[in-house]
Protein backbone atom coordinates (compact mmCIF):
# COMPACT_ATOMS: atom_id res chain seq x y z
CA UNK A 1 0.00 0.00 0.00
CA UNK A 2 2.79 2.46 1.02
CA UNK A 3 4.44 1.67 -1.93
CA UNK A 4 1.63 2.63 -4.30
CA UNK A 5 1.02 5.94 -2.42
CA UNK A 6 4.62 6.44 -3.09
CA UNK A 7 4.34 6.04 -6.76
CA UNK A 8 1.55 8.57 -7.21
CA UNK A 9 2.88 10.97 -4.49
CA UNK A 10 6.18 10.46 -7.67
CA UNK A 11 3.70 10.54 -10.33
CA UNK A 12 2.23 13.84 -8.92
CA UNK A 13 5.31 15.31 -8.00
CA UNK A 14 6.67 14.85 -11.91
CA UNK A 15 3.29 16.32 -13.65
CA UNK A 16 3.31 19.20 -11.73
CA UNK A 17 7.14 19.65 -12.07
CA UNK A 18 6.84 19.35 -15.94
CA UNK A 19 3.80 21.55 -16.16
CA UNK A 20 5.46 24.05 -14.12
CA UNK A 21 8.46 24.01 -17.30
CA UNK A 22 5.75 23.94 -19.78
CA UNK A 23 4.10 27.35 -18.38
CA UNK A 24 6.83 29.56 -20.39
CA UNK A 25 6.41 27.42 -23.62
CA UNK A 26 2.36 28.08 -23.11
CA UNK A 27 2.25 31.63 -22.57
CA UNK A 28 4.48 31.69 -25.92
CA UNK A 29 2.21 29.41 -27.51
CA UNK A 30 -0.94 31.84 -26.09
CA UNK A 31 1.04 34.65 -27.25
CA UNK A 32 1.34 33.42 -30.80
CA UNK A 33 -2.40 32.42 -31.03
CA UNK A 34 -3.37 36.21 -29.94
CA UNK A 35 -0.84 37.31 -32.72
CA UNK A 36 -2.55 35.11 -35.01
CA UNK A 37 -5.82 36.35 -34.05
CA UNK A 38 -4.75 39.77 -34.80
CA UNK A 39 -2.67 38.93 -38.12
CA UNK A 40 -6.08 37.35 -39.24
CA UNK A 41 -8.02 40.37 -38.26
CA UNK A 42 -5.87 42.71 -40.27
CA UNK A 43 -5.24 40.26 -43.38
CA UNK A 44 -8.94 39.95 -43.33
CA UNK A 45 -9.57 44.00 -43.46
CA UNK A 46 -6.62 43.91 -45.74
CA UNK A 47 -8.50 40.82 -48.68
CA UNK A 48 -11.85 43.25 -47.69
CA UNK A 49 -10.98 46.33 -49.46
CA UNK A 50 -8.47 44.62 -52.05
CA UNK A 51 -11.30 42.76 -53.53
CA UNK A 52 -14.18 45.69 -53.08
CA UNK A 53 -12.23 47.30 -55.39
CA UNK A 54 -13.06 44.40 -58.14
CA UNK A 55 -16.04 43.55 -59.77
CA UNK A 56 -16.03 40.17 -57.88
CA UNK A 57 -19.26 38.64 -56.92
CA UNK A 58 -20.31 38.71 -53.29
CA UNK A 59 -19.82 35.25 -52.54
CA UNK A 60 -16.47 35.12 -54.21
CA UNK A 61 -15.23 37.71 -51.96
CA UNK A 62 -16.51 36.10 -49.22
CA UNK A 63 -15.00 33.22 -49.82
CA UNK A 64 -11.26 34.81 -50.09
CA UNK A 65 -11.77 36.41 -47.03
CA UNK A 66 -12.60 32.53 -45.58
CA UNK A 67 -9.70 31.23 -46.95
CA UNK A 68 -6.92 33.99 -46.23
CA UNK A 69 -8.38 33.74 -42.22
CA UNK A 70 -8.14 30.37 -42.45
CA UNK A 71 -5.09 29.80 -43.93
CA UNK A 72 -3.47 31.83 -41.07
CA UNK A 73 -5.38 30.20 -38.35
CA UNK A 74 -3.64 27.36 -39.32
CA UNK A 75 0.19 28.49 -39.40
CA UNK A 76 -0.38 29.84 -36.17
CA UNK A 77 -1.73 26.68 -34.70
CA UNK A 78 0.75 24.49 -36.16
CA UNK A 79 3.42 27.14 -35.04
CA UNK A 80 1.87 27.22 -31.22
CA UNK A 81 1.88 23.58 -31.42
CA UNK A 82 5.42 23.22 -32.26
CA UNK A 83 6.24 25.19 -29.34
CA UNK A 84 4.75 23.59 -26.73
CA UNK A 85 5.33 19.89 -28.16
CA UNK A 86 9.36 20.77 -29.43
CA UNK A 87 10.05 17.14 -30.51
CA UNK A 88 6.64 17.43 -32.82
CA UNK A 89 8.16 19.04 -35.95
CA UNK A 90 6.02 20.47 -38.58
CA UNK A 91 6.20 17.47 -40.69
CA UNK A 92 4.72 15.42 -38.34
CA UNK A 93 2.42 17.90 -37.43
CA UNK A 94 0.87 17.91 -41.11
CA UNK A 95 0.91 14.38 -41.67
CA UNK A 96 -1.20 14.02 -38.36
CA UNK A 97 -3.57 16.79 -39.35
CA UNK A 98 -4.12 14.49 -42.36
CA UNK A 99 -4.54 11.32 -40.60
CA UNK A 100 -6.76 13.15 -38.05
CA UNK A 101 -8.95 14.46 -41.05
CA UNK A 102 -9.41 11.10 -42.80
CA UNK A 103 -10.90 10.36 -39.74
CA UNK A 104 -12.87 13.09 -38.91
CA UNK A 105 -14.55 13.07 -42.71
CA UNK A 106 -15.98 9.98 -42.15
CA UNK A 107 -17.80 10.78 -39.30
CA UNK A 108 -18.52 14.32 -40.52
CA UNK A 109 -19.49 13.63 -44.28
CA UNK A 110 -22.19 15.23 -44.67
CA UNK A 111 -20.18 18.55 -43.50
CA UNK A 112 -17.63 18.50 -45.32
CA UNK A 113 -19.57 17.44 -48.45
CA UNK A 114 -21.86 20.84 -47.92
CA UNK A 115 -18.40 22.55 -47.30
CA UNK A 116 -16.62 21.46 -50.66
CA UNK A 117 -20.37 22.35 -52.26
CA UNK A 118 -20.12 25.52 -51.27
CA UNK A 119 -16.60 26.36 -52.18
CA UNK A 120 -17.62 25.02 -55.79
CA UNK A 121 -20.78 27.03 -55.87
CA UNK A 122 -18.99 30.48 -54.74
CA UNK A 123 -16.69 29.42 -57.34
CA UNK A 124 -19.10 29.36 -60.27
CA UNK A 125 -20.32 32.47 -61.92
CA UNK A 126 -24.04 31.31 -62.27
CA UNK A 127 -26.66 31.90 -58.90
CA UNK A 128 -25.50 34.62 -57.13
CA UNK A 129 -27.47 36.23 -54.56
CA UNK A 130 -30.39 37.64 -55.26
CA UNK A 131 -31.59 35.67 -57.82
CA UNK A 132 -34.76 33.85 -58.10
CA UNK A 133 -34.41 30.18 -57.98
CA UNK A 134 -35.86 27.13 -58.20
CA UNK A 135 -34.30 23.81 -56.81
CA UNK A 136 -36.25 20.49 -55.83
CA UNK A 137 -39.54 22.50 -55.04
CA UNK A 138 -38.67 25.69 -53.30
CA UNK A 139 -39.24 28.89 -55.79
CA UNK A 140 -37.57 31.89 -53.95
CA UNK A 141 -34.58 34.40 -54.33
CA UNK A 142 -31.11 33.58 -53.05
CA UNK A 143 -30.83 35.95 -49.98
CA UNK A 144 -27.00 34.77 -48.07
CA UNK A 145 -24.51 32.24 -49.33
CA UNK A 146 -22.40 30.38 -47.19
CA UNK A 147 -19.55 27.74 -47.29
CA UNK A 148 -22.04 25.07 -45.70
CA UNK A 149 -25.24 26.55 -46.48
CA UNK A 150 -27.70 28.79 -48.80
CA UNK A 151 -30.59 30.66 -47.70
CA UNK A 152 -33.27 31.21 -49.88
CA UNK A 153 -36.37 33.64 -49.18
CA UNK A 154 -39.70 32.02 -50.71
CA UNK A 155 -42.06 34.05 -52.65
CA UNK A 156 -44.42 33.20 -50.11
CA UNK A 157 -42.41 34.71 -47.30
CA UNK A 158 -40.43 31.81 -45.55
CA UNK A 159 -37.18 31.18 -45.25
CA UNK A 160 -35.50 27.60 -46.25
CA UNK A 161 -32.34 26.81 -45.02
CA UNK A 162 -30.60 24.58 -47.95
CA UNK A 163 -27.73 22.44 -47.61
CA UNK A 164 -25.07 23.41 -50.58
CA UNK A 165 -24.93 19.71 -51.51
CA UNK A 166 -28.61 19.81 -52.24
CA UNK A 167 -28.07 22.77 -54.63
CA UNK A 168 -24.59 21.05 -56.18
CA UNK A 169 -26.17 17.83 -56.74
CA UNK A 170 -29.71 18.47 -58.32
CA UNK A 171 -30.90 20.61 -61.29
CA UNK A 172 -30.98 24.46 -60.26
CA UNK A 173 -33.41 26.67 -62.17
CA UNK A 174 -32.18 30.19 -62.00
CA UNK A 175 -35.01 32.50 -63.17
CA UNK A 176 -33.32 35.63 -63.38
CA UNK A 177 -30.01 34.83 -65.06
CA UNK A 178 -31.57 36.90 -68.11
CA UNK A 179 -33.53 39.95 -67.40
CA UNK A 180 -36.60 38.86 -69.25
CA UNK A 181 -37.94 35.26 -70.22
CA UNK A 182 -40.82 33.70 -71.61
CA UNK A 183 -44.61 33.20 -70.14
CA UNK A 184 -47.65 31.72 -71.84
CA UNK A 185 -51.47 31.20 -70.58
CA UNK A 186 -54.29 29.20 -72.50
CA UNK A 187 -57.63 30.24 -73.53
CA UNK A 188 -60.22 28.75 -74.96
CA UNK A 189 -63.27 29.11 -77.63
CA UNK A 190 -66.16 27.42 -79.05
CA UNK A 191 -65.59 24.64 -81.66
CA UNK A 192 -68.09 26.28 -83.84
CA UNK A 193 -64.95 29.73 -83.92
CA UNK A 194 -63.27 30.87 -87.14
CA UNK A 195 -60.37 30.69 -85.26
CA UNK A 196 -58.21 32.76 -87.62
CA UNK A 197 -60.78 35.77 -86.61
CA UNK A 198 -60.62 34.50 -83.21
CA UNK A 199 -56.92 34.84 -83.62
CA UNK A 200 -57.05 38.37 -85.03
CA UNK A 201 -59.51 39.36 -82.15
CA UNK A 202 -57.18 38.01 -79.52
CA UNK A 203 -53.85 40.04 -81.66
CA UNK A 204 -55.46 43.57 -81.38
CA UNK A 205 -57.05 43.40 -77.79
CA UNK A 206 -53.33 42.98 -77.03
CA UNK A 207 -52.23 45.71 -78.92
CA UNK A 208 -50.09 48.55 -76.20
CA UNK A 209 -49.45 45.90 -73.58
CA UNK A 210 -46.98 47.42 -71.39
CA UNK A 211 -43.57 45.93 -70.10
CA UNK A 212 -43.24 43.76 -72.93
CA UNK A 213 -40.25 44.56 -75.33
CA UNK A 214 -41.03 45.86 -78.85
CA UNK A 215 -38.68 43.24 -80.41
CA UNK A 216 -40.41 40.41 -79.30
CA UNK A 217 -43.51 40.39 -79.84
CA UNK A 218 -46.85 38.28 -78.45
CA UNK A 219 -47.24 34.77 -79.93
CA UNK A 220 -50.71 33.81 -80.54
CA UNK A 221 -51.26 29.71 -82.00
CA UNK A 222 -53.48 27.46 -81.76
CA UNK A 223 -51.99 24.73 -79.54
CA UNK A 224 -55.04 22.11 -78.79
CA UNK A 225 -58.62 20.38 -79.19
CA UNK A 226 -59.49 20.43 -75.72
CA UNK A 227 -62.43 18.35 -74.17
CA UNK A 228 -64.85 21.50 -74.27
CA UNK A 229 -62.93 24.06 -76.94
CA UNK A 230 -60.10 24.72 -79.18
CA UNK A 231 -57.25 26.05 -77.13
CA UNK A 232 -54.86 28.83 -77.78
CA UNK A 233 -51.65 29.62 -76.68
CA UNK A 234 -50.51 33.29 -75.94
CA UNK A 235 -46.40 33.86 -75.59
CA UNK A 236 -44.96 36.96 -74.86
CA UNK A 237 -41.86 37.88 -73.00
CA UNK A 238 -41.34 40.22 -69.71
CA UNK A 239 -39.76 40.83 -66.26
CA UNK A 240 -37.59 37.56 -64.90
CA UNK A 241 -39.30 38.12 -61.65
CA UNK A 242 -43.18 35.90 -60.97
CA UNK A 243 -44.43 39.66 -60.14
CA UNK A 244 -43.81 41.22 -63.39
CA UNK A 245 -45.22 37.87 -64.97
CA UNK A 246 -48.35 37.66 -62.30
CA UNK A 247 -49.40 41.66 -63.14
CA UNK A 248 -49.05 41.26 -66.94
CA UNK A 249 -50.81 37.88 -66.83
CA UNK A 250 -53.73 39.69 -65.16
CA UNK A 251 -53.91 42.74 -67.74
CA UNK A 252 -53.83 39.78 -70.71
CA UNK A 253 -56.44 37.94 -69.10
CA UNK A 254 -58.70 40.96 -68.83
CA UNK A 255 -58.21 42.02 -72.22
CA UNK A 256 -58.32 38.62 -73.90
CA UNK A 257 -62.29 38.30 -72.26
CA UNK A 258 -63.27 41.76 -72.87
CA UNK A 259 -61.91 41.04 -76.79
CA UNK A 260 -63.68 38.04 -77.44
CA UNK A 261 -66.84 39.15 -75.67
CA UNK A 262 -67.01 42.06 -77.71
CA UNK A 263 -66.45 39.89 -80.98
CA UNK A 264 -68.81 37.42 -79.62
CA UNK A 265 -66.98 34.95 -79.26
CA UNK A 266 -68.05 32.19 -76.99
CA UNK A 267 -65.01 31.25 -73.90
CA UNK A 268 -67.00 27.64 -73.38
CA UNK A 269 -67.12 25.95 -70.00
CA UNK A 270 -66.33 22.61 -69.95
CA UNK A 271 -69.32 21.00 -71.28
CA UNK A 272 -70.78 17.11 -69.47
CA UNK A 273 -72.40 14.71 -72.39
CA UNK A 274 -74.84 12.53 -70.83
CA UNK A 275 -75.58 9.27 -72.94
CA UNK A 276 -78.41 6.67 -72.13
CA UNK A 277 -78.46 3.19 -73.31
CA UNK A 278 -81.84 1.95 -74.77
CA UNK A 279 -84.34 0.56 -71.89
CA UNK A 280 -84.28 -2.95 -72.27
CA UNK A 281 -87.83 -4.55 -72.93
CA UNK A 282 -89.64 -5.73 -70.22
CA UNK A 283 -90.40 -9.69 -70.16
CA UNK A 284 -93.17 -11.03 -67.90
CA UNK A 285 -91.72 -13.87 -65.72
CA UNK A 286 -92.20 -17.16 -67.13
CA UNK A 287 -95.80 -19.23 -66.03
CA UNK A 288 -95.23 -21.90 -64.01
CA UNK A 289 -96.87 -24.90 -64.94
CA UNK A 290 -99.18 -26.95 -61.97
CA UNK A 291 -99.66 -30.27 -61.64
Amino acid sequence: MLDIVEILKTELLGMGEGLIALLPKMAIALAVIFVTWLLARFATNIADRLTGKTSMRESLKALVETMVKLTIWLAGLLIALTIILPGMSAGGLIAGLGVGTVAIGFAFQDIFENFLAGVLIMLRDKMQIGDAVEVEGILGKVEHITLRETHIRQFTGELTVCPNSMLFKNPVKILTEQPIRRWEITVGVSYDTDLDHATEVIKKSLEGLEDVPDDKPIDVYVSNFGGSSVDFMIRWWCGAMPRDMFAIRDDIFKRVKAGLEAADIEIPFPYITHTFKEPVPFLPAPETKRD
